[in-house]
């Protein structure tokens, strides 16, 4: 009976479905011939209207900044040299890497026993040289005495010659006589002919003396200068690097031991191209004092510093283009030299400019307009920078008008859109970061420094030595920062926010 009821359901079942399904196809075919026989009705086309984003350029002066790479070098760097071969028998605490040192102290000493003994020679030396010349004068001395005494005696004989003469022209005296006379002469000229021969010799050797004796205070204060050589002192204040020497250890004739740099003294060379170059020269083609900022990225923190164009390498460099520009840093503090920067050079001020995005400038320098109707036209424009995302034009045609912010395939002259114009506030920002060009307030000043009291700073100094994420050279230059009588405030307050976190 059961089996029965459930059979009768199923039929009925059946039965309604198969007229729901008959329903609805008469129901299909209807409309399909009603869609038949209606007459044709062309279709009305739309105009298809595109939202785009629009800037409106102003006219107005804007400086170009050109930004490039390069590398922190001091302008006064001195290699330590060995003046002598030796041991190293002094070296003064802490001479060793990153040390700081004052003018004029001494750094290390080499053993200078073969150089006193060699001094002490040469004085020895200049002693006998000395004694040689006061010898020499006692003779000359004398030999001047013994030729007055030979020129006197020689005056007598010829007196008596005289004398011998006149008697024997009287009558009174004998030939024999005056012959006696004569010969006595003769010898007394003989003699004085030999004393000046002797004083000749007596002035040669006082003047070989002499010449001795300079020769040997020559010798002397060689050996002095070799004697304070072993000595080493710092030429100027800086800092030690690259130092090799160690108490005991032996060390050859100009063999570098350490190197001093000043880090007060440092400047930063990077190379333009010449066309960039071309546009930091005066009409008379010298290199303009442009103002120059300096970015060392720290732990993704920037520290930045100002400075100015300095000089330009005299050379191009074998292999190498462009030009290499030095500019001096004013504040040095936080950088050392080999860092990597990034530099931005202020080029001279253009006027009657404006800043467009990059994407509203095709490759054939023109713009899409927005027109009468809100139809887009073609404009050329005259590119002069390109600022990252941003390129600077002239183009007083589109000045004032709104201006296709991103080009796309689809847009085009003549083609209507419907412009999205942003808010005054938000297009200066987007612009000035578009084209890597801050606003005055907010251009980074120098460096600010803070003192540290020592428990803030062995917090810091442990905290960085523990961080084993950071690179060996990046852990250095931070320690280098923080061992500084001041440390730049922005370091500090990234270390906090890390330690913090």
């Amino acid at each position: 009976m059961q089996f029965l009821r459930r059979s009768l359901l199923g039929l009925f079942l059946l039965s309604v479905t198969v007229a729901l399904l008959g329903l609805a196809g008469q129901m299909v075919w209807s409309a399909v011939q009603s869609r038949m026989a209606a007459p044709q009705r062309p279709p009305v086309a739309r105009e298809r209207v595109f939202a785009v984003n629009v800037v409106t350029p102003q006219p107005g002066t804007i400086t170009p900044v050109l930004t490039t790479f390069g590398e922190v070098r001091s302008r006064r760097t001195l290699d330590l040299r060995a003046p002598a071969a030796g041991r190293v028998v002094e070296l003064a605490p802490g001479v060793e890497d990153g040390a700081a040192v004052a003018e004029g102290q001494l750094l290390f000493r080499i053993d200078p026993t073969d150089a006193t003994a060699a001094r002490d020679i040469a004085r020895a030396d200049l002693a006998r040289a000395e004694a040689d010349l006061r010898d020499a004068g006692r003779l000359l001395e004398l030999a001047r005495d013994e030729l007055a005494a030979a020129e006197a005696q020689a005056a007598l004989r010829r007196q008596a010659l005289d004398r011998q003469s006149s008697l024997t022209q009287r009558g009174v005296g004998s030939e024999a006589a005056v012959e006696t006379a004569a010969l006595a002469l003769s010898a007394a000229e003989q003699a004085v002919l030999s004393r000046r021969q002797a004083l000749a010799q007596a002035e040669t050797r006082r003047d070989q003396a002499e010449a001795a004796v300079a020769r040997q205070r020559i010798t002397l204060a060689e050996a002095e200068r070799r004697l304070a050589e072993t000595a080493v002192h710092a030429e100027f204040a800086g800092t030690l690097s690259d130092v090799t020497l160690v108490r005991g250890g032996l060390v050859t004739a100009n063999e570098r031991v350490a190197r001093i740099i000043d880090p007060l003294a440092l400047e930063v060379s990077f190379r333009l191209s010449t066309t960039q170059y071309a546009r930091l020269l005066d009409p008379d083609g010298a290199l303009i004092p442009a103002p120059v900022e300096i970015a060392l990225d720290v732990l993704g923190l920037e520290i930045a510093t100002r400075g100015a164009l300095s000089r330009v390498s005299g050379t191009v460099g074998e292999g190498q283009t462009g030009r290499l520009v030095y500019a001096r840093i004013e504040a040095p503090r936080g950088f050392r030299p080999g860092d990597f920067v990034e530099v931005r050079v202020a080029e001279p001020a253009l006027e009657d400019v404006a800043l467009l995005p990059a994407t509203a400038v095709d490759s054939f320098d023109t713009v899409l307009v927005v027109g009468a109707g809100d139809r887009l036209e073609l404009a050329p424009v005259e590119v002069l920078r390109r600022q990252g995302d941003a390129v600077i034009v002239r183009a007083p045609e589109v000045m004032g008008r709104d201006v296709v912010a991103e080009r796309a395939p689809m847009l085009g002259a003549g083609i209507r859109v419907r412009p999205i114009r942003p808010a005054p506030a938000a297009e200066a920002t987007q612009a000035a970061a578009a084209g890597g060009v801050r606003p005055a307030a907010a251009t980074p000043e120098a460096a600010t420094l803070i003192e540290l009291d020592p428990e803030r700073r062995a917090r810091l100094v442990a905290f960085v030595e523990g961080n084993t994420r950071l690179p060996p050279a990046v852990r250095q230059r931070i320690l280098a920062q923080l061992s500084e009588a001041q440390v730049p405030a922005q370091v500090v307050e990234r270390l906090e926010a890390q330690m913090g976190t």
